[in-house]
């Protein structure tokens, strides 16, 4: 009796420290940072529509931006990742590229609208423009929690003892952390964004 009590004990020190529990238990917080982070996006693409249309019926002239943003954000709804797909690089970058996008469709958009003054002040746009900045706020922390959860459970599925448990019970693989567009650091060029570049 004693020695089985012992073997039980033995055996559940063992799993406890091979990551049975603590495996799961990040894998499934990084998903839900990674809800977060889609729910951030598509709350912007949801005011998409409300924007174009404010600055449609005061600047009709920018019908090109507003087809480039709309397409974008097309674009940008389709692109999809499901739970599984947060461990392959090349899904995670067509989703980021297609965000990226979108935010450059809306860059140039805000910047065209400078032209407007009367658009400017319009409390309907000044509303809207306060929504989508505070959007962008919440995207940007929802990437970084979502990133701090990846690196939490990838230090998991890579390091001993939880290593043991993530390869044999689960097959866990690392998740790929959401990467800032390539050239991200560089201030965006004014006179490229409108399309008077030479």
């Amino acid at each position: 009796m004693k020695l089985r009590a012992a073997i039980v004990l033995i055996s559940a020190l063992l799993l406890s420290a091979c990551g049975l529990n603590s495996v799961p238990t990040a894998e499934e917080a990084a998903k839900a940072r990674w809800a977060d982070v889609q729910n951030g996006y598509q709350r912007r693409a949801d005011l998409i529509p409300n924007i174009a249309a404010t600055v449609k019926a005061a600047a009709g002239s920018e019908g090109r931006i507003l087809t480039d943003v709309t397409n974008a954000r097309a674009k940008a709804t389709s692109i999809q990742l499901a739970p599984g797909d947060l461990t392959d690089p090349a899904k995670m970058q067509a989703f980021g590229a297609a965000q990226d996008q979108l935010s450059g469709a809306i860059s140039r958009l805000l910047v065209s609208v400078e032209a407007y003054p009367q658009l400017k002040s319009q409390e309907g746009w000044t509303m809207l423009i306060r929504e989508l900045a505070g959007s962008e706020n919440r995207i940007s922390v929802a990437i970084h929690d979502y990133n701090l959860a990846v690196e939490a459970y990838n230090v998991k599925v890579r390091t001993f003892p939880d290593a043991i448990g993530a390869r044999i019970f689960y097959g866990a693989k690392p998740m790929v952390a959401y990467q800032a567009r390539a050239g991200a650091e560089i201030p965006p060029n004014l006179d490229v964004m409108l399309g008077n570049a030479n």
